[in-house]
Parts: C-alpha cells; sequence; structure tokens
C-alpha cells in the first residue's frame, strides 16, 4: 500500500478508494506539507533506538519518518479506518507498535517513552497535554502540533493575554519553545485556523504539592477577582469544616498572603510560577 502524502488529490483519492472518511470529531487534519513534516521530526532531536510515542498517526505521513529514523514507534489511533491502514503498511515493522482507541483512555495503560510527537487532534490536545503533566508522566521531549489558540496558551507567560492555569501547568514540568507557524493550506482537509508547532523539554525534576494545580485553577477560576477573594473561595472550600467562622478563614487567607510577599489585590495571570508554588507550599504546611 503507497500513500502520496504531499498531495490533497492524491488522499482524497486513497480515502475514496479505501472507503475512508474523516470525522470532524476526531480533529482530523493530515500535514501535505513534506518540508514542514521533516523539519518536525527533526526537531524532536532523536537518535535511532529511541523509543516515542505517537499520537494521532492518522495514515502514518510522519509515522514513516519517524521509523526511517530508526525509531521505536508506539502509535495512539482512535480511527477504525485508519488503524486498518497503518497494520496494513507497518505491521510487518518491528520498530512500530499500534494502541488503539482513545488516547485519553489508553495512555496509562502504556510504560513511558522518554519522547512524544504529534500532530494532536485540537478536540482533545489542551486535555491530554493536562493529563499528562498532572498524572507526572513527563516526556524528556515533546514536539507537538496543534491549534495556535493552544499554542499560545502553552508559551504563554506571566503578564500576557493568552495566560491560563494551563500555561502554568506547562511551565510546571516543560520549558516551551514555539517552532513554527503552519498556515491552513498545509493541511488536508484545510482548518479554519492556523496551527503552530511547540517544542517542550523536561525541566529538572521539581515537587509540587498536592494542592498545587487545584490551587491553580481556583486561583484563575475568575479571572476578574483578586487572588485574595480566589483564595477565600479556595480555602473556604478546602478547610471551612476546620474554622470556626468566616473570620477564621480570612485570617488564614491573610497569613498565606503575607507569607508570600502578596497585598491580595494581584490577579493571577500577574503571578509566576514561583509565586504559585510559593503559595502551594505555604498551604500544603498548614496545620489545621
Amino acid at each position: 500500500m503507497t500513500i502520496n502524502y504531499n498531495s490533497a488529490t492524491a488522499l482524497r483519492a486513497f480515502l475514496d478508494k479505501e472507503g475512508l472518511g474523516m470525522q470532524k470529531k476526531f480533529g482530523q487534519n493530515f500535514l501535505i506539507n513534506g518540508e514542514t513534516r521533516k523539519a518536525l521530526v527533526r526537531a524532536l532531536d532523536a537518535k535511532s533506538g529511541d523509543e516515542v510515542w505517537e499520537v494521532g498517526p492518522g495514515l502514518g505521513a510522519m509515522t514513516t519518518l519517524l521509523l526511517e529514523m530508526g525509531l521505536k514507534v508506539k502509535a495512539f489511533e482512535i480511527d477504525l479506518g485508519f488503524i486498518r491502514v497503518l497494520k496494513n503498511i507497518f505491521s510487518e515493522n518491528k520498530n512500530f507498535t499500534l494502541v488503539e482507541g482513545d488516547v485519553m483512555k489508553t495512555w496509562r495503560d502504556n510504560q513511558a517513552a522518554p519522547l512524544l510527537f504529534g500532530n494532536l487532534p485540537y478536540n482533545v490536545a489542551a486535555a491530554l497535554l493536562a493529563d499528562l503533566i498532572e498524572n507526572e508522566r513527563i516526556f524528556s521531549r515533546m514536539v507537538v502540533t496543534v491549534q495556535k489558540e493552544v499554542a499560545l496558551r502553552i508559551a504563554a507567560t506571566a503578564g500576557k493575554p493568552d495566560y491560563s492555569s494551563f500555561s502554568v501547568l506547562c511551565a510546571s514540568a516543560y520549558k516551551v519553545k514555539p517552532l513554527m507557524t503552519i498556515r491552513p493550506s498545509s493541511f488536508y482537509p484545510q482548518p479554519n485556523v492556523d496551527s503552530m508547532a511547540v517544542l517542550l523539554e523536561k525541566k529538572a525534576a521539581q515537587k509540587y504539592p498536592a494542592v498545587f494545580y487545584p490551587l491553580v485553577r481556583a486561583l484563575f477560576a475568575s479571572r476578574r477577582k483578586t487572588i485574595k477573594n480566589n483564595l477565600l473561595t479556595f480555602l473556604s472550600s478546602r478547610f471551612g469544616d476546620s474554622l470556626q467562622n468566616k473570620s477564621a478563614v480570612q485570617e488564614l487567607v491573610a497569613s498565606v498572603l503575607q507569607s508570600n510577599s502578596l497585598n491580595g489585590t494581584e490577579r493571577a495571570e500577574s503571578l509566576g510560577l514561583e509565586s504559585f508554588l510559593s503559595l502551594a507550599l505555604s498551604i500544603d504546611n498548614m496545620r489545621l
């Protein structure tokens, strides 16, 4: 089975011949720009024999390049038609393993690899990355192509318009570097928005208390509120049963803010990673 991955016309003809359709619910778009595919694989900076997870291999355009480099590829694919094609093309390659089903449900059952690569489906990209990080499945290096809006959130730092709890989450585990913007014309079918490739490289190990991620989400939950007000809500829900009255919660908030040299009028989008970690450690050290 031979596929011309560089031509929208050829891909459409192949899909028709095989009785395959593009399913919008899976966010499927084939990257038909061959030079861009090669550039993304180079950015992974992998060496022969390295193990890599590929999420959303589709019809195997990137898979082919990864295997040609001598990488051991574990591909996660949900589309039954594409699974059939991938088996037909790669099943005899000893370096290829196919995991069938929704990656959000299957990744936990698979042994970790040092690398992750993928043109991530738009509808699950952020959720998947967040799920992996929060469950401490951290890769040495990831190269992912996502909707540009998601990429900007991944890379945003404090004070930037796209900064969010997801930005802090990514920064807690990775150094983030945007690689390139990819125009809709590089894909078939053409999406309605630009895409962006992002390189994420593992940071030195840092232990975060269990309260860290819930706290970050809580402080961003009502972006127009100050961190003082969001902390009041968060600590009331977390320690309300241990405190006698509202005044006690307010005193607790004041203590946390003071110990972190914050006046409480700041908003979450102005705080960097270290500030969130310091707040989480203060809360984690409480004995109530």
